[in-house]
């Protein structure tokens, strides 16, 4: 079965899903995005995500294209539609068609465009093994903090980070402090089991994977502390790892050429991984696998 996107008030195949020539989005990049997650039809944490959805409109001035429960309503029949029990959810909403000219328009009729997405759930190898990345320059627009659908600084990164072979690029200020990685949050625990990450201002994207965490690390009683840290730092780390959407808790082994800790995922990371994934569980009942558990399942 073909999927089904949702494209400005139409249910239509995905591969007919088009846009205008001069819709904004695609000559500016004057629009924003939300990328949601749902296991067995329930969609994570929806309420955070519009929450910064709506955010990301008021920056950016541009109308609400429909009423939070109207947008949840076609989240939900677009779900039904294409028959997936677990994936993601792309939402994107452009300021509209407009003649191309740099200021916005004077009445804009805003773009809002939906599809689904297969699951993409790291393999259990790399939560049980830990992950490789590199660090890259933060050659990033000053808005991070906006989820803007231009992501060029991004994608540059993520490149570098194929590239050698590597699961992500930790971006690196000019003051030479991390700030997040190239599609996902980035935090370090030290050597007294405190758990570091860079603030949620106008230098990176406050992730919903990111609120969870800190919500889930201090009912562990593990303490939180909101600071940025500098790239040696990060590198003499007790333990690193990832948050987002879809990968939840992915720890990290080595940074550049600098191995972290012991080379293996630490205690913190596992324990708030096991938090993570019951966090998903209580809201879905989905189960998602770790090594062990595949090896007991066979």
């Amino acid at each position: 079965m073909s999927r089904i996107a949702y494209v400005d008030g139409r249910y239509v195949p995905h591969l007919h899903a088009q846009v205008a020539m001069e819709d904004r989005g695609y000559q500016f990049a004057d629009g924003m995005y939300e990328y949601l997650t749902f296991f067995n039809r329930k969609v994570i944490n929806p309420d955070l995500h519009f929450d910064r959805f709506e955010r990301s409109m008021r920056e950016l001035e541009i109308p609400q294209p429909m009423p939070r429960e109207a947008l949840r309503m076609v989240m939900m029949e677009l779900i039904a539609r294409n028959g997936y029990t677990d994936g993601g959810i792309y939402i994107q909403v452009t300021r509209g068609v407009a003649r191309r000219n740099h200021p916005f328009p004077k009445a804009p009729k805003p773009v809002l465009t939906l599809g689904i997405y297969p699951s993409k759930t790291p393999a259990p190898a790399a939560y049980e093994h830990g992950v490789k990345v590199i660090s890259h320059r933060d050659i990033r627009w000053k808005r991070p903090d906006i989820k803007s659908i231009s992501l060029l600084g991004n994608i540059i990164a993520k490149q570098e980070a194929v590239k050698v072979g590597v699961a992500e690029a930790w971006l690196v200020n000019d003051a030479g402090e991390v700030t997040e990685c190239s599609h996902s949050n980035c935090h370090i625990v030290d050597s007294k089991g405190r758990l570091i990450t860079h603030p949620a201002d106008q230098q990176i994207l406050g992730g919903i994977t990111r609120t969870t965490l800190l919500r889930l690390a201090r009912e562990l009683q593990i303490e939180v502390i909101e600071r940025p840290y500098t790239l040696e730092e990060a590198k003499n780390a007790a333990e690193a790892f990832n948050t987002s959407v879809t990968a939840n808790v992915l720890p990290v082994v080595q940074i550049d050429d600098a191995v972290i800790g012991t080379g293996k995922p630490g205690p913190v990371s596992k324990r708030l991984l096991e938090a993570m994934l019951e966090d998903i569980y209580q809201q879905t009942g989905k189960i998602i696998p770790t090594k062990t558990e595949a090896k007991a399942a066979a």
